[in-house]
Protein backbone atom coordinates (compact mmCIF):
# COMPACT_ATOMS: atom_id res chain seq x y z
CA UNK A 1 0.00 0.00 0.00
CA UNK A 2 1.62 3.49 -1.00
CA UNK A 3 2.25 5.40 2.07
CA UNK A 4 1.59 9.13 1.45
CA UNK A 5 1.57 12.45 3.46
CA UNK A 6 -1.05 14.55 4.97
CA UNK A 7 -0.05 17.40 2.32
CA UNK A 8 -0.21 15.04 -0.04
CA UNK A 9 -3.30 13.66 0.49
CA UNK A 10 -5.03 17.05 0.66
CA UNK A 11 -3.20 18.17 -2.62
CA UNK A 12 -4.93 14.59 -4.48
CA UNK A 13 -8.21 15.82 -2.73
CA UNK A 14 -7.82 19.32 -4.70
CA UNK A 15 -6.63 18.19 -8.12
CA UNK A 16 -9.16 15.38 -7.93
CA UNK A 17 -11.64 17.96 -8.50
CA UNK A 18 -11.90 20.87 -11.47
CA UNK A 19 -14.12 22.32 -9.47
CA UNK A 20 -12.61 24.01 -6.66
CA UNK A 21 -11.71 27.40 -4.44
CA UNK A 22 -9.24 27.80 -2.12
CA UNK A 23 -9.60 30.90 0.14
CA UNK A 24 -6.82 31.99 2.57
CA UNK A 25 -6.27 34.53 4.39
CA UNK A 26 -2.87 36.82 4.24
CA UNK A 27 -0.42 37.99 7.26
CA UNK A 28 0.39 34.79 9.04
CA UNK A 29 -0.34 32.18 6.30
CA UNK A 30 1.70 33.29 3.22
CA UNK A 31 3.34 36.45 5.12
CA UNK A 32 5.28 36.01 8.19
CA UNK A 33 3.92 38.09 11.07
CA UNK A 34 6.52 41.25 12.12
CA UNK A 35 5.84 43.81 14.69
CA UNK A 36 6.42 46.42 12.10
CA UNK A 37 3.60 45.61 9.28
CA UNK A 38 5.44 48.33 7.06
CA UNK A 39 8.37 45.56 7.25
CA UNK A 40 6.14 42.60 6.19
CA UNK A 41 7.47 40.86 3.14
CA UNK A 42 5.73 38.36 0.36
CA UNK A 43 7.69 35.61 -1.73
CA UNK A 44 8.14 35.99 -5.32
CA UNK A 45 7.69 32.33 -6.53
CA UNK A 46 4.62 32.47 -5.00
CA UNK A 47 2.64 35.67 -6.40
CA UNK A 48 3.58 33.55 -9.17
CA UNK A 49 2.33 30.72 -8.10
CA UNK A 50 -1.00 32.27 -7.31
CA UNK A 51 -1.41 33.89 -10.95
CA UNK A 52 -1.59 29.91 -12.19
CA UNK A 53 -4.34 29.02 -10.37
CA UNK A 54 -6.73 31.77 -11.95
CA UNK A 55 -10.18 31.74 -10.54
CA UNK A 56 -9.63 28.75 -8.35
CA UNK A 57 -8.15 30.85 -5.89
CA UNK A 58 -9.17 33.61 -3.80
CA UNK A 59 -7.70 35.77 -0.54
CA UNK A 60 -10.22 36.65 2.49
CA UNK A 61 -7.84 38.97 4.45
CA UNK A 62 -8.70 41.90 7.34
CA UNK A 63 -6.01 43.40 5.80
CA UNK A 64 -6.28 45.56 2.67
CA UNK A 65 -5.18 45.58 -0.78
CA UNK A 66 -4.68 49.28 -1.49
CA UNK A 67 -2.39 51.83 0.35
CA UNK A 68 1.00 52.03 1.39
CA UNK A 69 0.12 49.60 4.21
CA UNK A 70 -1.73 47.17 1.40
CA UNK A 71 -0.80 43.99 -0.05
CA UNK A 72 -0.37 45.24 -3.18
CA UNK A 73 2.73 46.65 -2.47
CA UNK A 74 4.25 44.31 -0.94
CA UNK A 75 3.82 42.40 -4.44
CA UNK A 76 5.06 44.90 -6.33
CA UNK A 77 8.26 45.19 -4.20
CA UNK A 78 8.19 41.44 -4.58
CA UNK A 79 8.11 41.51 -8.23
CA UNK A 80 10.53 44.90 -8.11
CA UNK A 81 8.05 46.70 -10.72
CA UNK A 82 5.14 48.59 -10.46
CA UNK A 83 3.58 47.98 -13.34
CA UNK A 84 4.16 43.99 -14.08
CA UNK A 85 1.48 42.77 -11.82
CA UNK A 86 -1.11 45.03 -13.57
CA UNK A 87 -0.05 44.05 -16.67
CA UNK A 88 0.34 40.58 -16.28
CA UNK A 89 -2.34 40.22 -13.28
CA UNK A 90 -0.47 38.87 -11.08
CA UNK A 91 -2.39 40.79 -7.87
CA UNK A 92 -3.68 38.66 -4.99
CA UNK A 93 -7.35 38.48 -5.87
CA UNK A 94 -10.31 38.61 -3.48
CA UNK A 95 -11.88 40.14 -0.32
CA UNK A 96 -9.75 42.59 1.94
CA UNK A 97 -10.61 44.66 5.02
CA UNK A 98 -13.09 41.94 6.40
CA UNK A 99 -14.84 41.49 3.06
CA UNK A 100 -15.82 44.96 2.10
CA UNK A 101 -12.39 45.89 -0.72
CA UNK A 102 -12.92 43.55 -3.73
CA UNK A 103 -9.85 43.01 -6.07
CA UNK A 104 -9.11 41.47 -9.29
CA UNK A 105 -5.91 39.83 -10.58
CA UNK A 106 -5.16 42.94 -12.23
CA UNK A 107 -5.89 45.31 -9.38
CA UNK A 108 -9.29 46.44 -10.63
CA UNK A 109 -11.35 47.05 -7.13
CA UNK A 110 -14.78 48.25 -5.26
CA UNK A 111 -16.01 48.03 -2.23
CA UNK A 112 -19.51 47.05 -2.27
CA UNK A 113 -21.60 48.01 1.00
CA UNK A 114 -20.21 51.44 2.01
CA UNK A 115 -21.51 54.21 1.67
CA UNK A 116 -20.15 57.66 0.99
CA UNK A 117 -20.13 59.07 4.16
CA UNK A 118 -18.65 55.92 5.79
CA UNK A 119 -15.76 56.56 3.46
CA UNK A 120 -15.48 59.76 4.43
CA UNK A 121 -15.82 59.59 8.21
CA UNK A 122 -12.63 56.53 7.93
CA UNK A 123 -10.32 58.79 6.26
CA UNK A 124 -10.31 61.14 9.81
CA UNK A 125 -9.78 57.96 12.04
CA UNK A 126 -6.36 58.09 11.70
CA UNK A 127 -5.65 61.32 13.07
CA UNK A 128 -8.12 61.21 15.79
CA UNK A 129 -6.17 58.05 16.47
CA UNK A 130 -2.92 59.98 16.89
CA UNK A 131 -4.12 62.14 18.90
CA UNK A 132 -5.59 60.07 21.60
CA UNK A 133 -2.78 57.83 21.28
CA UNK A 134 0.33 60.35 21.88
CA UNK A 135 -2.13 62.00 24.89
CA UNK A 136 -2.07 58.23 26.52
CA UNK A 137 1.73 57.33 25.71
CA UNK A 138 2.76 60.56 27.41
CA UNK A 139 1.11 59.26 30.54
CA UNK A 140 2.02 55.99 30.15
CA UNK A 141 5.59 56.41 29.19
CA UNK A 142 6.36 59.82 31.69
CA UNK A 143 10.23 59.48 30.97
CA UNK A 144 10.02 58.56 27.11
CA UNK A 145 11.50 61.35 24.69
CA UNK A 146 9.00 62.65 22.41
CA UNK A 147 11.00 61.69 19.53
CA UNK A 148 10.89 57.68 20.70
CA UNK A 149 6.92 58.10 21.63
CA UNK A 150 6.64 59.35 17.82
CA UNK A 151 8.01 56.38 16.78
CA UNK A 152 6.10 53.91 18.58
CA UNK A 153 2.80 55.98 17.33
CA UNK A 154 3.90 56.21 13.85
CA UNK A 155 4.63 51.96 14.00
CA UNK A 156 1.11 51.61 15.88
CA UNK A 157 -1.58 53.31 13.78
CA UNK A 158 -1.70 51.49 10.64
CA UNK A 159 -3.53 54.71 8.72
CA UNK A 160 -5.93 51.84 6.19
CA UNK A 161 -8.47 53.18 4.23
CA UNK A 162 -11.09 51.09 4.99
CA UNK A 163 -9.90 49.61 8.86
CA UNK A 164 -7.73 51.87 10.50
CA UNK A 165 -5.89 49.37 12.91
CA UNK A 166 -4.12 50.22 16.33
CA UNK A 167 -1.12 47.21 16.49
CA UNK A 168 0.16 47.78 19.60
CA UNK A 169 3.48 44.82 18.79
CA UNK A 170 5.94 47.62 18.75
CA UNK A 171 4.51 48.75 22.13
CA UNK A 172 4.90 45.74 23.64
CA UNK A 173 8.22 44.82 23.12
CA UNK A 174 9.36 47.54 24.79
CA UNK A 175 8.07 46.31 27.69
CA UNK A 176 7.05 42.81 27.34
CA UNK A 177 8.70 41.35 30.40
CA UNK A 178 5.76 43.17 32.41
CA UNK A 179 2.66 41.80 31.95
CA UNK A 180 0.84 43.91 34.25
CA UNK A 181 1.81 46.62 31.86
CA UNK A 182 1.07 44.83 28.96
CA UNK A 183 -2.17 44.58 30.39
CA UNK A 184 -2.67 48.14 30.79
CA UNK A 185 -1.95 48.98 27.64
CA UNK A 186 -4.57 46.61 25.65
CA UNK A 187 -7.22 48.77 28.15
CA UNK A 188 -5.44 51.62 26.18
CA UNK A 189 -5.84 50.38 23.28
CA UNK A 190 -9.69 49.27 23.93
CA UNK A 191 -9.99 52.69 25.37
CA UNK A 192 -9.01 54.67 22.32
CA UNK A 193 -10.97 52.50 19.95
CA UNK A 194 -14.29 52.53 22.07
CA UNK A 195 -13.87 56.63 21.59
CA UNK A 196 -13.85 56.08 18.00
CA UNK A 197 -17.16 54.20 17.79
CA UNK A 198 -18.66 57.20 20.48
CA UNK A 199 -17.22 60.21 17.97
CA UNK A 200 -18.95 57.87 15.04
CA UNK A 201 -21.68 57.29 16.89
CA UNK A 202 -22.18 60.89 17.05
CA UNK A 203 -21.91 62.57 13.73
CA UNK A 204 -24.91 60.15 13.25
CA UNK A 205 -23.43 56.98 11.92
CA UNK A 206 -24.47 54.75 14.99
CA UNK A 207 -24.51 51.51 14.12
CA UNK A 208 -22.16 51.77 10.52
CA UNK A 209 -18.66 50.05 12.78
CA UNK A 210 -17.48 47.75 15.01
CA UNK A 211 -14.08 46.82 16.33
CA UNK A 212 -12.43 44.10 15.32
CA UNK A 213 -9.72 42.63 18.08
CA UNK A 214 -6.88 40.53 16.87
CA UNK A 215 -6.93 37.55 18.09
CA UNK A 216 -9.91 37.69 20.59
CA UNK A 217 -12.10 35.27 22.57
CA UNK A 218 -15.27 34.89 20.52
CA UNK A 219 -18.46 37.30 21.10
CA UNK A 220 -20.56 38.38 24.14
CA UNK A 221 -23.65 40.58 23.71
CA UNK A 222 -22.43 41.22 20.42
CA UNK A 223 -19.07 42.46 21.28
CA UNK A 224 -15.79 40.95 20.39
CA UNK A 225 -13.57 39.74 23.75
CA UNK A 226 -10.48 41.17 24.24
CA UNK A 227 -7.64 38.37 25.25
CA UNK A 228 -5.51 39.64 28.01
CA UNK A 229 -1.96 38.64 27.72
CA UNK A 230 -0.53 35.66 29.58
CA UNK A 231 3.09 34.40 30.50
CA UNK A 232 2.33 32.62 26.98
CA UNK A 233 1.81 35.34 24.55
CA UNK A 234 0.60 38.78 24.74
CA UNK A 235 -3.52 37.81 23.25
CA UNK A 236 -5.01 40.57 21.49
CA UNK A 237 -2.25 42.84 19.55
CA UNK A 238 -4.21 44.54 17.13
CA UNK A 239 -7.60 46.38 16.95
CA UNK A 240 -9.65 47.25 14.19
CA UNK A 241 -12.08 50.12 13.17
CA UNK A 242 -14.27 48.09 10.42
CA UNK A 243 -17.38 48.49 9.04
CA UNK A 244 -20.54 46.48 10.70
CA UNK A 245 -20.74 43.66 8.69
CA UNK A 246 -17.38 43.11 7.37
CA UNK A 247 -17.20 39.94 8.79
CA UNK A 248 -14.97 37.18 6.85
CA UNK A 249 -17.79 34.43 7.06
CA UNK A 250 -19.96 37.12 5.29
CA UNK A 251 -17.25 37.44 2.71
CA UNK A 252 -16.73 33.95 2.23
CA UNK A 253 -20.51 33.90 0.06
CA UNK A 254 -19.13 36.78 -2.21
CA UNK A 255 -16.41 35.49 -2.84
CA UNK A 256 -18.65 31.86 -3.58
CA UNK A 257 -21.01 34.16 -5.40
CA UNK A 258 -18.32 35.78 -7.89
CA UNK A 259 -16.70 32.29 -8.31
CA UNK A 260 -19.64 30.91 -9.40
CA UNK A 261 -20.94 33.55 -11.48
CA UNK A 262 -17.28 33.36 -13.53
CA UNK A 263 -18.21 29.74 -14.10
CA UNK A 264 -21.56 29.61 -14.74
CA UNK A 265 -22.65 33.29 -16.13
CA UNK A 266 -25.52 33.76 -13.27
CA UNK A 267 -24.73 35.02 -9.01
CA UNK A 268 -26.97 32.92 -6.70
CA UNK A 269 -27.28 35.55 -4.57
CA UNK A 270 -27.70 38.34 -7.13
CA UNK A 271 -25.18 40.53 -8.35
CA UNK A 272 -25.25 43.28 -6.09
CA UNK A 273 -24.74 40.97 -2.89
CA UNK A 274 -22.60 42.11 -0.02
CA UNK A 275 -21.56 41.05 3.28
CA UNK A 276 -23.92 43.79 4.65
CA UNK A 277 -27.04 42.61 2.81
CA UNK A 278 -25.43 38.45 4.10
CA UNK A 279 -27.44 36.99 7.12
CA UNK A 280 -25.34 37.30 10.55
CA UNK A 281 -24.97 34.28 11.81
CA UNK A 282 -23.64 30.89 10.68
CA UNK A 283 -26.65 28.85 10.38
CA UNK A 284 -28.45 31.66 8.85
CA UNK A 285 -25.40 32.04 5.87
CA UNK A 286 -25.66 28.00 5.79
CA UNK A 287 -29.40 27.90 4.85
CA UNK A 288 -28.96 30.94 2.05
CA UNK A 289 -26.18 28.74 0.48
CA UNK A 290 -28.28 25.22 -0.04
CA UNK A 291 -31.55 27.67 -0.79
CA UNK A 292 -29.55 29.27 -3.81
CA UNK A 293 -26.39 27.14 -4.65
CA UNK A 294 -27.69 23.76 -6.42
CA UNK A 295 -25.09 20.85 -5.12
CA UNK A 296 -23.60 20.77 -8.84
CA UNK A 297 -23.07 24.35 -8.68
CA UNK A 298 -20.92 24.30 -5.13
CA UNK A 299 -17.19 23.72 -5.66
CA UNK A 300 -15.07 21.53 -2.92
CA UNK A 301 -13.91 24.47 -0.89
CA UNK A 302 -10.16 24.54 1.28
CA UNK A 303 -9.99 27.23 3.56
CA UNK A 304 -6.49 28.19 4.88
CA UNK A 305 -6.48 30.45 8.21
CA UNK A 306 -3.87 31.11 11.36
CA UNK A 307 -6.15 33.15 13.87
CA UNK A 308 -8.51 30.59 16.02
CA UNK A 309 -8.42 30.91 19.41
CA UNK A 310 -9.80 28.81 22.58
CA UNK A 311 -9.79 29.60 25.95
CA UNK A 312 -11.57 27.95 28.89
CA UNK A 313 -13.60 30.30 31.09
CA UNK A 314 -13.38 28.70 34.16
CA UNK A 315 -15.51 31.29 36.09
CA UNK A 316 -18.03 29.63 33.78
CA UNK A 317 -16.48 26.49 32.99
CA UNK A 318 -17.07 26.68 29.51
CA UNK A 319 -14.87 27.79 26.21
CA UNK A 320 -14.52 31.25 24.81
CA UNK A 321 -13.89 30.54 21.25
CA UNK A 322 -12.91 33.49 18.54
CA UNK A 323 -10.57 34.51 16.13
CA UNK A 324 -10.97 36.25 12.81
CA UNK A 325 -10.54 32.85 10.89
CA UNK A 326 -12.82 31.11 13.03
CA UNK A 327 -16.03 32.04 11.38
CA UNK A 328 -14.92 31.37 7.48
CA UNK A 329 -13.12 28.03 8.97
CA UNK A 330 -16.15 26.33 10.10
CA UNK A 331 -18.45 28.05 7.10
CA UNK A 332 -16.55 25.88 5.02
CA UNK A 333 -16.53 23.07 7.17
CA UNK A 334 -20.59 22.96 7.94
CA UNK A 335 -20.34 23.68 3.93
CA UNK A 336 -18.82 20.40 3.31
CA UNK A 337 -21.49 18.67 5.39
CA UNK A 338 -24.32 19.44 4.12
CA UNK A 339 -23.25 19.75 0.58
CA UNK A 340 -21.56 15.98 0.96
CA UNK A 341 -17.57 17.68 0.13
CA UNK A 342 -14.72 16.71 1.38
CA UNK A 343 -14.12 20.45 1.96
CA UNK A 344 -10.74 20.94 3.18
CA UNK A 345 -9.95 23.35 6.46
CA UNK A 346 -5.92 24.20 7.13
CA UNK A 347 -4.57 25.99 10.23
CA UNK A 348 -1.28 27.64 10.12
CA UNK A 349 0.98 28.16 12.82
CA UNK A 350 1.98 31.92 12.69
CA UNK A 351 3.34 31.99 15.68
CA UNK A 352 7.76 33.34 15.46
CA UNK A 353 10.23 35.57 17.16
CA UNK A 354 8.46 38.57 16.41
CA UNK A 355 5.01 38.09 17.53
CA UNK A 356 3.79 36.21 20.24
CA UNK A 357 0.73 34.05 19.65
CA UNK A 358 -0.45 30.26 20.41
CA UNK A 359 1.13 27.47 18.59
CA UNK A 360 0.04 24.02 18.23
CA UNK A 361 2.73 21.39 18.94
CA UNK A 362 1.69 17.89 18.04
CA UNK A 363 -1.45 17.17 19.67
CA UNK A 364 -1.24 20.16 22.40
CA UNK A 365 -3.94 22.92 20.61
CA UNK A 366 -3.75 24.73 23.94
CA UNK A 367 -5.37 28.16 23.07
CA UNK A 368 -6.34 27.21 19.80
CA UNK A 369 -8.90 24.77 19.67
CA UNK A 370 -10.17 22.02 22.40
CA UNK A 371 -11.96 19.03 22.49
CA UNK A 372 -15.15 19.97 22.32
CA UNK A 373 -14.56 22.40 19.44
CA UNK A 374 -16.96 21.90 16.68
CA UNK A 375 -13.94 23.06 13.84
CA UNK A 376 -11.58 20.41 13.21
CA UNK A 377 -8.27 20.70 10.94
CA UNK A 378 -7.32 18.94 7.83
CA UNK A 379 -4.18 19.58 8.40
CA UNK A 380 -1.96 21.61 9.94
CA UNK A 381 1.36 23.38 8.72
CA UNK A 382 3.81 23.49 11.65
CA UNK A 383 6.16 25.95 10.36
CA UNK A 384 4.36 29.02 9.13
CA UNK A 385 4.57 30.63 5.87
CA UNK A 386 7.55 29.26 4.62
CA UNK A 387 6.25 25.96 4.77
CA UNK A 388 2.52 26.85 3.58
CA UNK A 389 4.29 28.23 0.58
CA UNK A 390 6.26 25.42 -0.04
CA UNK A 391 2.80 22.95 0.53
CA UNK A 392 1.51 25.44 -2.14
CA UNK A 393 4.26 24.94 -4.70
CA UNK A 394 3.37 21.56 -4.50
CA UNK A 395 -0.23 21.98 -5.23
CA UNK A 396 0.46 24.38 -8.10
CA UNK A 397 2.85 21.88 -9.91
CA UNK A 398 0.46 19.35 -9.40
CA UNK A 399 -2.77 21.03 -10.56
Amino acid sequence: MEMISKKEEVVRTIINENNFLLIQDLDGVCIPLVQDPLKREINKEYVNDVSKLGENFSVLTCGEHEGRRGVNRLVEKALNSKTKAKADGLYLPGLAACGVEYQDRYGNSSHPGIEINEIEFLAKVPELMHKMLRKELKVFFPNLKSDKINKLIDVAICDTRFTPTLNFNEIFSTIKSDLKKVRELQLIMEKIMNNLIEVSDGIGLKNSFYLHMMPNLGLRKGTEIMKYASEMEFGTTDIQFIIKGAIKEAGLLLLLNKYISSKTGVYPFGENFNVRSAPRTLNGLVKLCMKKIPIEKMPLLIGVGDTVTSTKDNKTNSWLRGGSDRGFLTLIQRLGIVYKKKNKVIFVNSCNEQVSRPKIKGSDMSGISDSNDELKFNMIINDGPNEYIDWFKQLVRSH
